[in-house]
């Protein structure tokens, strides 16, 4: 009898579990995203015995962003909800990917908002979807963040001065949307170990800040982001803590026909030599209703770069500081044309084709936001002839499941 009754107790006990996790919704989700490509004129290989280098087109198929997730929701009343989510990247054209390494997080959600912690974008990245290359999902060398943000990566990475990202050990709130305004505002730490000795101990103490609002109703679109990096790139045992921030303003107007959008953005950035690096953007965009797809073209400006610090000229040789595609002085203007059309399939497959081309100045080293490519120009009065100028034909197919 005593046998029966502790079955009955622990079939009982794992029967709870399993029952409060049948309360749970929860999907599987994700999108393949690859596309064909030619890169004009922009590889640069050596042939043997140190002859001059070759230019000559790359063919390639690449995967964008492409991913594998899983979402959750489980009401706990009151209108209160818990929500987690895992995505991971998938390396679809090559294989491989990393698991949780895209939006990944747990957190809570109700009437007053979203609250997320873990792995996630920033809300300087929600405002790209305004002015920026949306109908092909803001991805592959269609991106939009080959000039906007000075394209790079932070995370727990090494910081390249990229303000469109994932940040690392992050905390995240999105309020509701009232009359068509909505904010968010997260902050995020970089986390590596060590006491606060050496350079890379002392970024432990890192601090990503990011706050953005917005404002969506009828024809209009706006917003505006702001994000701070605390002592998140590295400097110099002389110089160590750098200091970064960009602000970006963006609007559009939907004529029912077309939407136009544009944005400007200002880049400060403290450099390890002393004094600042400061940079300006503008965008201006179209996205047209043709047929049952979209076209999208576009138009985007980056400004030389500028502030009090200094180039270092020795033997012969002027160096002035950089940071990602940017770097200080004459001749480091960049523009980018863009043109794309997309074509849905169904509501599930997309197909596209664009050609983008980044037109760099002899000092600039601006490239694709996604699948970048080797042999650009790296500045500083390098020789760079038409590895200034990434630029590519794409064709590729999205479908999302």
């Amino acid at each position: 009898m005593n046998k029966k009754l502790l079955a009955f107790a622990i079939a009982g006990a794992l029967a709870a579990p399993l029952a409060q996790a049948q309360t749970a919704s929860v999907v599987l989700y994700g999108r393949l995203n690859l596309d064909t490509e030619v890169i004009i004129n922009a590889k640069q290989d050596s042939t043997a015995r140190g002859a001059p280098q070759l230019k000559q087109n790359i063919y390639r198929v690449s995967s964008n962003s492409s991913r594998f997730g899983m979402r959750g929701t489980e009401s706990l009343g009151g209108g209160l909800n818990a929500i987690f989510q895992i995505e991971s990247s998938i390396s679809a054209d090559n294989s491989g990917g990393t698991l949780a390494g895209r939006e990944t997080f747990v957190g809570l959600q109700g009437g007053w908002g979203t609250v997320k912690l873990g792995y996630f974008l920033s809300p300087y990245d929600d405002i790209q979807s305004i002015f920026g290359s949306a109908p092909t999902l803001q991805t592959g060398i269609l991106g939009s963040a080959a000039l906007w943000s000075n394209t790079g990566h932070i995370g727990n990475a090494v910081d390249t001065g990229a303000f469109d990202d994932r940040v690392a050990n992050s905390v995240r709130y999105d309020s509701p949307v009232i009359a068509g305004f909505n904010g968010s505002a997260q902050i995020g730490g970089r986390d590596v170990g060590g006491d606060g000795g050496t350079i890379t101990q002392q970024r432990r103490h890192a601090v990503v800040y990011s706050a953005a609002g917005f404002y969506n109703n009828g024809p209009i679109q706006a917003g505006v982001a702001y994000e701070v990096h605390n002592f998140l790139r590295e400097g110099t045992p002389a110089n160590p803590k750098l200091d970064e921030q960009g602000i970006t303003v963006a609007g559009s107007y939907n004529f029912g026909v077309v939407k136009v959008g544009a944005a400007y953005e200002k880049l400060a950035y403290d450099v390890p030599t002393g004094g600042d690096l400061k940079r300006d953007f503008w965008a201006i965009s179209a996205t047209a209703n043709l047929g049952p797809g979209q076209l999208y073209a576009a138009y985007m400006w980056a400004g030389e770069g500028k502030g009090s610090s200094n180039c270092v000229t020795a033997a012969g040789v002027t160096t002035c500081p950089r940071v990602g595609g940017l770097t200080r002085g004459p001749d480091t203007k960049s523009q980018l044309w863009e043109i794309s059309y997309t074509y849905p399939l169904s509501k599930r497959t997309l197909l596209y084709t664009g050609y983008i081309m980044i037109d760099n100045e002899k000092n600039a080293g601006y490239n694709f936001h996604v699948n970048q490519i080797q042999g650009v120009c790296t500045g500083n009065g390098a020789a760079c002839g038409d590895s200034a100028r990434p630029q590519g034909f794409t064709a590729g197919i999205v479908h999302f499941f």
